[in-house]
């Protein structure tokens, strides 16, 4: 497992540029640390060739959901956290599942689910933006409950229902 050593303010290996948000991106030497969503701001060109790779990738699925990413990742996390992750990454493209269902299939409480998900450290590629509340409602999303975040999560889950008709 790798060590945890976050930096309270990270300087961005990338930035890519969405609509209505920005993605700042993190390596190592060898693998995907980290991606974050951020507020608006203009695109950071690519430190290394690694996140050269991680930028292009960003920009072909927020082109289109459809897209496969094929990364070397190395995300930070305790060994719940980590199947909770990888029940994450099972979830299909259009489709979502409620912390409660990801709770039942781990033996856990939805609120340790929703925990790892607000933990998550490679949105996008780990989509935690496909777990909802229970009746469907939106819940939080990267440890918010309301906001700028909440709006990503929604224009996430639009982009790849019109990516998927």
């Amino acid at each position: 497992m790798a060590t945890c050593a976050p930096d309270p303010i990270p300087a961005w290996d990338a930035v890519v540029a969405a609509p209505g948000f920005a993605l700042g991106i993190a390596c190592s030497a060898t693998a995907v640390t980290g991606i974050a969503f951020l507020e608006p701001r203009p695109p950071e060109p690519p430190r290394t060739p690694l996140a050269a790779l991680v930028a292009r990738q960003l920009t072909a699925w927020l082109a289109d959901a459809r897209w496969r990413f094929d990364l070397p990742l190395a995300p930070c996390g305790t060994p719940f956290q980590r199947r909770v992750w990888q029940q994450i990454a099972s979830i299909p493209l259009g489709e979502t599942r409620s912390y409660g269902q990801l709770a039942q299939a781990l033996g856990s409480a939805p609120r340790a689910v929703g925990g790892a998900c607000g933990a998550n450290p490679l949105p996008l590629i780990v989509p935690c933006h496909r777990v909802l509340a229970a009746h469907g409602g939106l819940g939080g999303f990267n440890r918010a409950r309301g906001g700028f975040l909440l709006d990503v999560k929604r224009w996430l889950l639009a982009h790849e229902a019109r990516c998927r008709a």
